[in-house]
């Protein structure tokens, strides 16, 4: 079956053994797959009516920029060096009202207030000085973020046009993917329209005139904590779990306890008025998180910079299945850049009958694959012909530009 999307853009693929449109795999022994290609371009699309002629009835909630302390008046006759050391002062003084902050928005509470387009809304989950907020930033400099309590709130934010993207994590090089989001990416019919890869760096923040040797606790994401083990241990601190690295942030600005610390990025701290206490903690430099941002509708892919795909699939049961699948890539020369297996939430198990020892369960299996090739590339679109031919089920989560570290 294909779902087309609107606006110029490409066509979605969701494949399956019943689809009635072909394309001949011509280039391995003239052997067919189910894999349809449209490439037409229909006109504009109507966008919905206004949000209050919307059932939803939603209001996007507007990112608030944090105002500053207001400054106290200084008389003539102060010298130069007093005005000098209370600007200094006010540098360090946090946001005394956090509500002045921009709030998190919640997947059952989702508010909108007219957005007038002249910039990009893009959603990430967190509080500000998040590093999912530094990687929206990143991709749309001049954009204007909006916090999100939960990775469901962001996506759903996108999906009622809250939002123009979302930015989201997918994996880090030391702890791994992040499960929840490859769930999401299944569970909602967002598509993936770029990447970003964001350098980690971890500081150790604490309140003005704290040392680190005052520290007895410490609070962050628990990734954070355990991607700064061995500082922490040195330091010999308790480690507190938080909802994320900036939100520890906040709760040591707001407590204003000097023995507890956070992990966080040098941006929570000039966000919440702490003071870095120490640098690149993190036990391996080469700390880097892939973002996806997610949009509502597809890009057209290109060949005039490398970009990457990134699938989903099953496969029927069988010897050899999984290696056939992985053959189609091969076949052609195209890289895999990752391989990432789920257990199907609606089939988690799968029964398989022995007549000499009775049945049998295992798990089955959703799996997610990268590739470098775009489907402007014959050989992709043939790759893929070729896959549905033993894939139960196959969608195209987004074909995108890829990004590299700088």
């Amino acid at each position: 079956m294909m779902l087309m999307a609107s606006k110029g853009a490409l066509p979605i693929w969701v494949c399956a053994k019943a689809a009635q449109f072909h394309v001949g795999c011509s280039d391995l022994g003239g052997r067919t797959g189910g894999f349809a290609v449209n490439w037409s371009v229909k006109g504009d699309s109507v966008r919905p009516r206004k949000w209050e002629c919307l059932s939803v009835g939603f209001l996007a909630q507007r990112a608030i920029t944090p105002v500053e302390d207001e400054k106290p008046q200084t008389s003539g006759l102060e010298s130069s060096g007093a005005i000098e050391r209370t600007q200094q002062e006010e540098a360090k003084v946090f946001h005394r009202d956090l509500n002045l902050l921009p709030k998190p928005l919640s997947a059952l509470d989702l508010y909108s207030n007219s957005n007038d387009g002249s910039k990009v809304r893009v959603a990430y989950q967190g509080v500000p000085g998040a590093y999912s907020e530094a990687a929206a930033l990143k991709a749309y400099p001049k954009c204007e973020t909006v916090p999100c309590d939960e990775f469901e709130a962001a996506f759903k934010a996108v999906e009622l046009w809250l939002v123009d993207r979302a930015v989201l994590p997918i994996e880090n090089s030391v702890g791994g993917s992040i499960h929840r989001n490859y769930d999401l990416l299944l569970r909602h019919r967002l598509h993936i329209v770029g990447e970003v890869q964001l350098q980690v760096n971890h500081c150790l923040l604490g309140l003005p005139g704290t040392s680190k040797e005052d520290l007895k606790r410490v609070l962050s994401h628990p990734q954070a904590l355990a991607q700064c083990e061995m500082t922490l241990m040195e330091l010999g601190v308790i480690r507190v779990s938080t909802e994320d690295t900036a939100g520890a942030a906040q709760i040591v600005a707001s407590d204003g306890l000097r023995e507890v610390g956070a992990v966080a990025s040098s941006r929570a701290a000039e966000i919440y008025g702490l003071d870095i206490l120490a640098k690149k903690i993190q036990d391996d430099d080469d700390n880097i998180t892939r973002f996806l941002i997610l949009a509502r509708e597809p890009i057209i892919p290109g060949t005039d910079r490398p970009f990457k795909t990134s699938i989903v699939f099953t496969l029927e049961e069988g010897p050899g299945v999984l290696f056939k699948a992985l053959a189609v890539f091969a076949l052609r020369d195209i890289n895999l850049t990752k391989i990432e297996s789920r257990p199907q939430r609606k089939r988690p198990l799968r029964v398989v009958d022995d007549s000499n020892k009775g049945g049998a369960k295992y798990f089955d299996y959703l799996f997610y694959i990268d590739f470098e090739a775009s489907m402007a590339d014959p050989q992709a679109q043939h790759a893929l012909g070729h896959l549905q031919e033993f894939a139960g089920f196959l969608r195209v989560l987004g074909c995108y530009p890829s990004d590299i570290v700088p």
